[in-house]
């Protein structure tokens, strides 16, 4: 099966390069590599063309990250997709030939895995260890989801149930795993396997206004696609982070 990897950027020039390194160094023979930049204005671009590997750059003004992931998919060919930030890189070479052999064995539709928060300051700190191990359906109330940069797809699920809703500023990852996993109940196979390094921060948690922002529009994509929920509910979930900043065991 060949498997599409999306990267979105901007003025990542100082993270990209070992992105890219990452998803080169992938063992996996059948990879096809997209970068979409939102016309960075620094030397973003330049660092991409270094990477023989990338097959798809497309450099121009966007309406942020869900609206470049957006024109990613819709010119991916990959049977799979996956997506990886421009500051994230794989835990491991081996990624994308686990993840493909997880959609050969299971014969499911979404694969999800774990991921890890480190460190801007030491690279070799891990801060947070994100399990997708306990997640079903049942938990998107509560604020939960499968770690999105794990998160594998048959491209024949996206031409069928949608791509990402670009009037959300935050949670637009979170509303398409309700569509996918909960309303159109899409197969899903969790995989035992830390899958991606990520760098703490990002723009779900980068402050408190950030927070506020992502948990309405959680409440939000809940209860458009029917799931009773509300901010007291979701707010619950950070006693539960709380204890993975204080104790960065795996947690399962």
């Amino acid at each position: 099966m060949k498997v599409t990897l999306i990267t979105v950027a901007y003025n990542s020039a100082k993270t990209i390069r070992k992105t890219l390194e990452s998803i080169a160094s992938q063992d996996y023979p059948d990879i096809e590599h997209i970068v979409i930049d939102g016309a960075s204005k620094d030397n973003t671009v330049d660092i991409v063309k270094e990477f023989k590997h990338v097959h798809r750059l497309i450099s121009e003004p966007d309406k942020g990250m869900w609206d470049g992931l957006n024109k990613g998919l819709a010119i991916a060919e990959g049977d799979i997709i996956g997506m990886l930030n421009s500051d994230d890189v794989y835990a491991e070479n081996t990624i994308i030939s686990q993840v493909v052999a997880a959609f050969d064995k299971h014969k499911v539709d979404t694969i999800y895995g774990d991921i890890q928060f480190i460190s801007n300051k030491d690279p070799g700190k891990v801060v947070r260890y994100y399990s997708s191990k306990k997640f079903h359906p049942g938990r998107f109330r509560y604020g939960y989801m499968p770690a999105h940069p794990s998160f594998f797809v048959k491209r024949a699920v996206y031409e069928k149930y949608g791509h990402f809703k670009p009037d959300y500023k935050i949670a637009a990852d979170y509303d398409l795993m309700i569509r996918f996993l909960k309303v159109h109940q899409v197969s899903y196979q969790y995989l035992d396997l830390m899958m991606v390094n990520m760098l703490i921060g990002g723009m779900s948690n980068d402050s408190l206004k950030s927070v506020y922002i992502l948990n309405k529009e959680i409440v939000r994509t809940c209860r458009e696609n029917g799931i009773y929920t509300n901010l007291f509910i979701v707010s619950l979930k950070y006693f539960r982070k709380v204890f993975e900043l204080i104790n960065p065991a795996r947690q399962h």
